[in-house]
């Protein structure tokens, strides 16, 4: 009978206790023993899960998050190392690690889909700060994104959802500005002006309608690096409408910038910093370094629907 740890952020936009019972019970039902625990605080997720893991005698068999990308990065930052796999309950704004992996967003399909679920190991984003590690799935980024972040406040995402995201990326268009960068990749230094830098380890940034390069696999051992040059609203316009056209490859105008590697180093050289945010959560300013940590974590995926399905992606995408 498996044993599993249910940890839930009951602030998060999409997550209610209505969610959370149904998910318990979903899995009491087919047999599973399920604790909850909520956060109070920030970094609990993270201590919870830490905890769990720490467990060794008739220790959890899984961990599950029920919240937004911020809470299950929380909970993977706890499990990086132990094997024991994690199961996604979507419940925040944007759900963009779920959405990449094309699991459900209905708490109760979720639950079914970790009952039923495969381990899938993907790669993890590690970023070394003066208060410890730190990591991300999906993307990490400085810049214009982490602005948007740091100005859509809980209240507004728990009203509008993912929508909170796009209205403030359209309202924070006039103060976008570009800067000279420095950023390393595996060690080479490249010069580069723009109004934000990307590190993406998922190829979808908001899934089905933006998407990095087809060649992003969360499982190939390496990462994406994309700049944008943007200065105000049209001119960002223009850059974000060439980032579709090109898929975040490097353009002759010179408004995207492209690179791949496993270690990557964001700089500004000259004038303020520019906030960091990692899966949407602010954290800090530049300068940031993140290196690949392959086969972090292990989720459990559904084999018939996760993109690029179960086998391990190497760094040419294949």
């Amino acid at each position: 009978m498996p044993r599993v740890l249910l940890i839930t952020n009951p602030a998060a936009a999409r997550t209610d206790a209505r969610a959370v019972l149904s998910v318990r019970d979903t899995l009491r039902s087919a047999g599973w023993r399920v604790e909850v625990l909520a956060t109070a605080a920030p970094g609990d997720a993270r201590r919870f899960a830490t905890e769990a893991a720490a467990e060794r005698q008739g220790g959890f068999d899984a961990l599950l998050s029920v919240g937004g990308d911020g809470t299950a990065m929380q909970v993977a930052a706890g499990l990086v190392g132990s094997g024991i796999p994690l199961g996604l309950v979507a419940g925040g704004t944007g759900n963009i690690l779920a959405r990449n992996l094309r699991l459900p967003t209905d708490p109760v399909r979720a639950a079914r889909t970790i009952l039923k679920g495969a381990p899938y190991a993907m790669d993890l984003g590690r970023v070394t700060r003066a208060d410890g590690e730190h990591f991300f799935s999906v993307c990490a980024g400085a810049g214009y994104d982490a602005q948007i972040m740091a100005a859509t406040d809980t209240m507004f995402k728990r009203r509008w959802k993912i929508g909170a995201y796009f209205y403030k990326a359209i309202a924070t268009l006039p103060a976008v500005k570009t800067a000279r960068h420095r950023v390393t990749v595996d060690g080479q230094v490249h010069i580069v002006d723009a109004a934000m830098v990307l590190v993406a380890n998922c190829r979808e940034l908001v899934p089905r309608l933006v998407k990095v390069s087809p060649a992003v696999w969360p499982n190939d051992g390496v990462f994406d690096v994309i700049a944008l040059r943007a200065d105000g609203a049209f001119d960002s316009i223009v850059s974000f409408l060439t980032f579709l056209r090109t898929r975040g490859a490097t353009d002759a105008s010179g408004r995207i910038w492209s690179a791949r590697g496993r270690s990557i180093k964001v700089e500004v050289p000259e004038g303020a910093p520019r906030p960091v945010q990692l899966d949407g959560e602010l954290a800090g300013e530049t300068p940031f370094d993140v290196e690949v940590v392959p086969g972090a974590l292990t989720i459990l995926v559904d084999p018939a629907t996760v993109p690029g399905g179960m086998g391990k992606r190497s760094s040419n995408g294949r």
